[in-house]
């Protein structure tokens, strides 16, 4: 069963979905406002071309709003679009895209993190030399497993949705976080690991 409907929208979210797909166009306005940011962080990890980033929710949402008519009315919003934008961005990326993104046709294309360390946590010196190696890290572990970290930890979505985000097994999510994992607590105790994770991945 998709898992974008197995479990309850936050009421708003809900709500305006309903609205969207009902075709109030200040519903279309509200879902743009309150979806954008998380959708351009999200997208910013595929490519960094902001323009780039930009258009492509923007021509989701505008996709999303010619097909209204025909779309289910009991998703889940944040994987559902989230899903959505990563599939349009990478039909989008071709040779004539300014991106600096592969084509997506069996290959994993680049996914980058970065950190943003508030100044109370970075007041002493070690603190971020630490964050710089988990940093280093983070960075060095394949696209895939990177993007699983991403969506685990920052955007707190569970097993099942990552795999419809991703398009694959919730078993292979399983198995993707565990090998990312275990690659950081080869070099990391895992308290320092789980506080770096929950503060500084953005």
């Amino acid at each position: 069963m998709n898992s974008f409907i197995q479990r309850s929208n936050a009421p708003d979210d809900h709500m305006m979905w309903q609205r969207f797909i009902a075709g109030e166009v200040a519903a279309f306005n509200d879902l743009m406002s309150s979806q954008f940011r998380s959708l351009f962080h999200y997208g910013s990890k595929f490519s960094r071309d902001r323009e780039f980033v930009k258009d492509s929710i923007q021509d989701l949402f505008l996709l999303l709003w010619e097909r209204r008519e025909r779309l289910r009315d009991d998703v889940i919003l944040k994987p559902y679009l989230m899903a959505s934008l990563r599939r349009l961005m990478h039909r989008k990326s071709d040779l004539k895209a300014r991106i600096e993104m592969e084509e997506f046709k069996g290959q994993e294309a680049p996914f980058e993190l970065q950190f943003s360390v508030e100044q109370h946590y970075i007041e002493e010196e070690s603190t971020l030399l630490l964050a710089e190696n988990l940093k280093k890290l983070l960075n060095d572990l394949p696209p895939r497993q990177k993007e699983v970290v991403y969506l685990k930890y920052y955007q707190e979505l569970d097993r099942s949705q990552i795999a419809e985000i991703m398009e694959v097994s919730p078993q292979t999510v399983s198995n993707l976080l565990q090998i990312a994992l275990k690659h950081l607590k080869t070099h990391w105790r895992a308290e320092f690991l789980t506080f770096f994770l929950l503060h500084f991945l953005v």
